[in-house]
């Protein structure tokens, strides 16, 4: 009962503390563009079922590779791409922990 509230606390939670602390200005654009990084979800419509509650999907769904993780650390580099990296690594931390909690 308490992963979900985890899960999800991380993927709305953690974009909205890092907006509010590091992007106050616009704090609103950046958690909006950080929200984003759910469409890498997209990925889970390939796979058969297109959902399953036991399945951790990292390194299951294409776009939660660890190939396309890489890509999403290095998207924090540069400054114009470093809100779309902290969305999909904020993603990734999401389902990671799921991932975890799953195992226990």
């Amino acid at each position: 009962m308490i992963q979900p509230i985890i899960h999800y606390g991380i993927h709305f939670g953690l974009p909205l503390l890092v907006a509010l602390l590091c992007f106050k200005s616009q704090w609103k654009k950046a958690f909006l563009i950080m929200l984003l990084g759910f469409l890498i979800d997209i990925d889970h419509l390939l796979a058969t079922p297109i959902f399953s509650p036991n399945r951790c999907s990292i390194n299951f769904h294409p776009l939660h590779s660890y190939y396309a993780i890489a890509v999403y650390i290095l998207l924090l580099v540069p400054k114009k791409t470093r809100l779309i990296g902290l969305g999909l690594v904020i993603h990734i931390i999401a389902d990671t922990t799921d991932c975890y909690l799953m195992s226990y």
